[in-house]
């Protein structure tokens, strides 16, 4: 009886461990995983204006890099005829990137400019002038930079202004 009883549960595993449980292949799933895993290609003349429904995503960009930054080399500006982005990155970006035509993948950085804002920049500018950090015409022209914040607020009638840019993830050469 034992070994009747051995022999069904040795026979019960081996058939469950060989049980190949396949499920049918829904082509629409697929496709729905593989477009979710696509990143969108925004051209840059239009990058400011769609840039606020891609907040925290992905997304793809091809331009020319204008400029790398030349104090640590971690941003670089992406232009074409249309338009253009800041790119940021942790890692520095090699000068011989300048005019080169590329495609970054980054993701979308939403900075918000509001009157807390300007009002914090403006202390900024009283202390660092204060201090002999800036001289006269540094502090008059971050000033005048303050109220045209204010300024573009009051003329589109918003409480903020959206500045985009991207978080560098990749880059490739531009096809």
């Amino acid at each position: 009886m034992k070994k009747i009883v051995f022999l069904l549960l040795v026979t019960t595993f081996i058939i469950s461990c060989k049980t190949d449980t396949k499920q049918p292949i829904d082509e629409n799933s697929e496709t729905s995983a593989m477009e979710a895993q696509e990143k969108p290609l925004l051209a840059l003349g239009e990058f400011d204006t769609k840039a606020g429904e891609y907040v925290n995503k992905e997304v793809e960009v091809k331009g020319i890099v204008d400029h790398v930054c030349k104090h640590g080399g971690k941003k670089i500006l992406l232009v074409t005829d249309d338009g253009d982005v800041h790119i940021n990155s942790d890692e520095r970006f090699e000068e011989t990137l300048k005019g080169s035509e590329i495609s970054v993948t980054g993701v979308v950085v939403e900075e918000r400019i509001d009157e807390s804002y300007c009002l914090k920049m403006d202390e900024d500018n009283i202390k660092s002038h204060s201090e002999g950090v800036s001289n006269k015409e540094q502090f008059e022209a971050k000033k005048k930079h303050v109220q045209q914040y204010r300024d573009q607020m009051k003329a589109n009638n918003v409480d903020h202004i959206s500045l985009y840019s991207l978080k560098y993830v990749s880059h490739t050469e531009a096809e």
